[in-house]
C-alpha cells in the first residue's frame, strides 16, 4: 500500500542526516512508497527548509556534527509545534532516544533501520497529525456553534428590548408631535401674523416634527416593522442626503478637527431608494466615523458600479482590529466604553441596508482608518410624470 492510498493527503517528509549516502538511499526507497520527501544535511539547512516548506514529518538523526538530533527536535517544537519528528539512534545511544520521547519526539528507531518500520512510523505520526487537525476543525467548529448560540440569544433579547423600547420611546414622541401640532394652530391664528420672527418659530416647528419622523421610523427599523418599500420609495439626491446625515455631527466633528468632505459623483447623485432608512444608515456610519478619529477626515463619497450604487464612508481614525471585525455587526457588540455605545448601530445599518435590498462590507487597516462600502441597487429617477427617465417606454 502506497502512502497515497493511505491518506488522501500524502505525508510531506523531511530526512535530516549528515550521510549523504545513507540518506539519499533512504530518501529514494520512501519517494518509492509515495512519500514526498526533501533532504537536509544539517539541522540548520533543516530549519530553513521549514520555514519555506510544508513539511508534515521530520525524520533525523541524532548524532549530527554542530546542532545535534535532540537540539534540533527542541527547535522544531518551538517553531512548528505541529510537526512530528522521529529520531533516528545508534544502538548504543539509547538513551538518546528516550531522551527525545522526553522532549517531545514521536518516536526513535535504531540503526541499521527497516524500512517497512520506519515507513509505518511515518503514517503513525501523520495519523496522529490528521486527528489533531480533525480535533482542531471540531473545536472551531463548537466555538462557532456557541458564539452563533449567544448571537440568537442577543437577537431574542433585543427583540424584548425593542418591543419596550418601543412602546416607551413612542409616547413622548406623541406628545411632542401633538404640542408642536398645536404650537403650529397658533401660528397661523391671524393675532400672530406680525409675530417677531414668526418665520424662525415656524422653521423649528417643522424641525421638531421632521425630528419625531424620524425617531419614529428608527424605532420601527429596530422591530423590523419598516412599512414596504413601495410606499416609501422615492427619487433620492445622494447630495442633499449626505448634507443631512453630516449637519447632526458636524459640531462635534469641528470641535475635534475632523474634515467632512463629499465626493459624489454626478452618475451617481440620484437613486431611488427609501430616503428615511438611507439617512438612517448613513447618520450611524459618520457618527460612528466621527467618534473613531481625531484631527482627521470623514468623507462620505458615491459612485456607479455596474448595476449598482456605491456609498463609501471613510475614517483616518485608528482602524479596527482584525479581531473585532466579524463581530462588528452583531447585536450589543461594541468596544466603546460602557454607557458610551449600545452595540446596535451597525446591526440596525446593516438590516436597513439588507431591507434596501443591499449590503454593506468594511474594510480597515490598524493605524490608517476604516472604510464601510454600502451597495444599493440602481432603481433609475422617474420623472414627474411617473416614467422611468434614462428609459421611458
Amino acid at each position: 500500500m502506497t502512502e497515497r492510498e493511505h491518506s488522501d493527503r500524502p505525508v510531506r517528509l523531511l530526512l535530516v542526516d549528515d550521510e549523504a549516502h545513507f540518506r539519499d538511499a533512504i530518501a529514494r526507497r520512501l519517494e518509492k512508497r509515495g512519500f514526498t520527501v526533501s533532504k537536509a544535511p544539517d539541522g540548520g539547512t533543516a530549519l530553513e527548509i521549514l520555514e519555506k516548506d510544508p513539511i508534515d514529518v521530520v525524520v533525523t538523526d541524532v548524532k549530527m556534527p554542530g546542532m545535534d538530533g535532540i537540539e534540533l527536535l527542541g527547535r522544531i517544537k518551538d517553531l512548528h509545534p505541529e510537526i512530528e519528528v522521529l529520531l533516528l539512534t545508534g544502538h548504543a545511544a539509547l538513551d538518546d532516544g528516550v531522551a527525545g520521547i522526553k522532549a517531545g519526539a514521536f518516536d526513535y528507531l535504531t540503526k541499521p533501520i527497516e524500512l517497512e518500520q520506519l515507513a509505518g512510523k511515518i503514517r503513525h505520526a501523520h495519523d496522529k497529525i490528521l486527528r489533531e487537525e480533525e480535533k482542531r476543525r471540531e473545536a472551531e467548529f463548537r466555538r462557532q456553534v456557541e458564539e452563533q448560540m449567544i448571537v440568537t440569544e442577543r437577537l431574542a433579547s433585543l427583540g424584548t428590548l425593542s418591543t419596550g423600547m418601543a412602546h416607551e420611546i413612542n409616547n413622548p414622541l406623541a406628545i411632542i408631535k401633538e404640542s408642536a401640532g398645536w404650537l403650529s394652530m397658533i401660528l397661523d391664528k391671524p393675532e400672530m401674523a406680525d409675530m417677531p420672527r414668526r418665520s424662525d418659530f415656524r422653521k423649528g416647528l417643522e424641525k421638531i416634527t421632521d425630528g419625531v419622523e424620524r425617531a419614529r421610523r428608527i424605532t420601527h427599523q429596530l422591530l423590523g416593522g419598516v412599512q414596504k418599500r413601495s410606499e416609501t420609495i422615492v427619487d433620492v439626491d445622494l447630495k442633499d442626503l449626505a448634507a443631512e446625515s453630516t449637519e447632526l455631527v458636524a459640531r462635534e466633528a469641528a470641535n475635534k478637527g475632523v474634515e467632512i468632505v463629499h465626493q459624489i459623483e454626478p452618475d451617481a447623485r440620484r437613486i431611488r431608494t427609501d430616503p428615511y432608512a438611507l439617512r438612517q444608515a448613513l447618520i450611524n456610519l459618520v457618527n460612528n466615523a466621527v467618534q473613531a478619529t481625531q484631527s482627521g477626515t470623514v468623507a462620505i463619497a458615491a459612485r456607479r458600479a455596474g448595476g449598482a450604487i456605491e456609498i463609501q464612508v471613510r475614517d483616518t481614525g485608528p482602524g479596527i482590529p482584525a479581531e473585532y471585525r466579524k463581530k462588528i455587526f452583531e447585536p450589543f457588540f461594541t468596544t466603546k466604553d460602557p454607557g458610551k455605545g449600545t452595540g446596535l448601530g451597525l446591526y440596525v445599518t446593516r438590516n436597513i441596508l439588507e431591507k434596501l435590498g443591499g449590503g454593506i462590507e468594511v474594510e480597515s487597516s490598524v493605524g490608517k482608518g476604516t472604510t464601510f462600502t454600502i451597495s444599493l441597487p440602481v432603481a433609475e429617477p422617474t420623472g414627474a410624470d411617473g416614467r422611468n427617465k434614462r428609459n421611458p417606454r
